[in-house]
């Protein structure tokens, strides 16, 4: 996105078995000028400066269908997990909640004013911003 990157990353629980997985995606915002690797121009879960789980992108509603279904983790699959159904599930949770919203992400103004309700994650936005004298405006 020029000045910034947004990052999904997959976290598996080191916990996991045959018989039951755990995951949960952590997603941000990476600011190009702080990348550990410049070469690659490439983003990795490292360089965020926010660091927000899925249910911070998902409605309260989806939250709530999520916690009912999901593990201590996030999103849970076991031995007896309709898979059809928890594709479905899933892929609303994805693409018509957390993809949906971080598309209106399209400037560092618009990742400022998404971030500054997490107020830990946004102050730090606005510092890194700030340090790397990048315009919000």
């Amino acid at each position: 996105m020029g000045d910034f990157f947004i990052v999904i990353n997959l976290q598996n629980s080191q916990w996991n078995s045959k018989e039951e997985n755990s995951f949960c995606l952590n997603i941000g915002v990476a600011l190009t000028e702080r990348l550990a690797d410049k070469e690659k121009k490439k983003a990795s879960y490292y360089d965020l400066a926010t660091h927000l789980r899925e249910d911070a992108y998902l409605t309260e509603e989806r939250q709530r269908i999520k916690k009912d279904k999901g593990g201590w983790l996030g999103y849970k699959l076991t031995d007896t997990t309709n898979l059809g159904e928890f594709i479905e599930y899933f892929k609303i949770d994805l693409e018509d909640n957390i993809l949906k919203r971080l598309d209106e992400l399209k400037t560092i103004k618009d990742c400022v004013s998404f971030y500054e309700k997490y107020e830990f994650w946004g102050n730090n936005l606005k510092l890194l911003i700030e340090e790397c004298g990048l315009n919000v405006n």
